[in-house]
């Protein structure tokens, strides 16, 4: 089946809300602003199988709520992000971070060019994030960076 990719507007706040409910992800904090920050991917019916968005600090971002519905294919994650940091560097964020305690993402990111970061090297304003916090009291949490 065919599958179309986009960047979010305000109307699909509601759309978006409820796929990441569904995927056990938080939305608090999810604004009609914040969702024009959001990659969509949609089947060839118009429903949502994918998203992935960037929650802005200054010129600052951090990655979040890359989430795909099962038996998605690797492509259809490459390409989520691909277009996310089309969409950080079009929005003109000059460093894309994300902060995560799942191993299994790293080869991913690494592969895309992201680079492990100490705590300490984050911006002070990335600790204004809820997930952030999160993370930071979670074991084995990491950071990564991208420079774009």
């Amino acid at each position: 089946m065919n599958t179309a990719i986009r960047r979010a507007s305000q109307k699909d706040l509601s759309i978006v809300k409820e796929f990441l409910t569904e995927a056990s992800l938080g939305i608090d904090g999810l604004s009609e602003e914040m969702v024009e920050y959001f990659i969509l991917l949609e089947n060839g019916d118009g429903k949502l199988i994918g998203t992935v968005g960037i929650e802005t600090f200054g010129d600052a971002g951090l990655l979040r709520s890359l989430v795909v519905t099962p038996g998605q294919a690797e492509k259809d994650i490459w390409l989520l992000i691909g277009q996310a940091l089309k969409l950080a560097n079009d929005r003109g964020i000059k460093e894309l971070f994300l902060a995560t305690n799942k191993m299994e993402v790293l080869p991913l990111f690494e592969l895309l060019g992201f680079k492990r970061i100490m705590e300490v090297d984050l911006p002070q304003e990335l600790h204004q994030s809820d997930h952030v916090c999160h993370i930071l009291n979670v074991d084995n949490s990491l950071f990564l960076k991208f420079s774009l």
